[in-house]
């Protein structure tokens, strides 16, 4: 989940939230959204690989 900031940045949201917390964890902070969906690809790889 992409998320824009009032600063303009973008944070990468997880999909679920943490079980101890009740909020979603924080997968990194980038300048443009193409640079955030970017990376939220290759997280999403990288999850396919490890499962």
């Amino acid at each position: 989940m992409i998320r824009k900031l009032r600063s303009g940045m973008y944070r990468i949201y997880s999909r679920k939230t943490n079980p101890l917390t009740g909020k979603r964890r924080n997968l990194g902070t980038f300048e443009t959204l193409e640079a955030a969906r970017k990376h939220e690809r290759e997280i999403q790889y990288f999850k396919r690989l490890k499962g």
